[in-house]
């Protein structure tokens, strides 16, 4: 084959390709065309080897998708968490979380603890891994939640907030009881808690005990049947009182005095 040919030929395919939407396999194929006659690969080990690279890379075309569809504002893994400046948080505990069988049985995963102790991270941690499972996962904070939901309903369009709201695998509600919630913020928070009971996962972070969750929910009756409705059959995982970020920050300045 002459080089024109071959140039045409090449020029046949990239169209090809682009019109098939496999683009991947238009960027590689000369390369692996190359490696297969250098190995004298067959013709299956060839063509085998042009689909893995398009599925592999489709693949990580729809995690970060989901990635970015779950509005998550930092992207953090178990893998940079340091457990031993957390002894008391059980590690097999996590690993066993990120593997995602909770997400399966639709049970809520809560982390109670002060500030700066890993509850954001440990959050944000297993809604990484469920996205790259390719799980619809939505990371909200719950002054975020209820303010969305606010105005939707002053549109007229709560009820398809709220359906919007329950179609995800998981949805992960940071910081709450960090800010008091007024009656119909509650009610809102309620009702997200409760259309996903039983049906898929919540995770959620606090830095309160459920017996002080009334400091924030005044309603006591609503309180209690919120509390009810997110402990059912959780995990609940408690991440202590001694700020992770606050040791770390000392750590560094006595490196820097030293």
């Amino acid at each position: 084959m002459t080089s024109s040919s071959l140039d045409v030929q090449i020029q046949v395919i990239q169209q090809q390709c682009k019109q098939l939407r496999v683009p991947t396999i238009a960027a590689e194929f000369r390369r692996l065309a190359e490696t297969a006659v250098s190995q004298q690969q067959s013709h299956l080990d060839y063509l085998e080897a042009l689909l893995s690279v398009e599925m592999e890379e489709r693949e990580q075309n729809a995690i970060l998708k989901r990635l970015k569809e779950s509005h998550l504002p930092k992207i953090k893994t178990l893998d940079e968490f340091n457990f031993s400046s957390a002894p008391h948080i059980s590690a097999s505990k996590l690993k066993e979380l990120v593997e995602g069988s909770y997400i399966d049985r639709a049970e809520p995963v809560l982390f109670i603890g002060d500030s700066g102790t890993g509850k954001t991270h440990l959050l944000t941690a297993l809604c990484v891994a469920a996205c790259r499972q390719k799980r619809r996962v939505r990371f909200t904070t719950a002054t975020a939640l209820i303010n969305e939901l606010i105005e939707t309903q002053h549109q007229h369009t709560l009820g398809r907030a709220l359906k919007r709201w329950s179609r995800y695998d998981v949805v992960a509600i940071d910081e709450v009881g960090y800010v008091p919630v007024a009656e119909v913020g509650a009610e809102y928070l309620f009702q997200v808690v409760a259309d996903r009971a039983e049906k898929a996962a919540v995770i959620l972070t606090t830095n309160l005990p459920f017996s002080e969750w009334t400091k924030v929910i005044p309603n006591a009756r609503l309180c209690k049947a919120l509390v009810d409705r997110i402990t059912d059959q959780a995990h609940i995982i408690e991440t202590g009182q001694d700020s992770y970020r606050f040791k770390r920050t000392a750590l560094k300045k006595q490196k820097s005095a030293g």
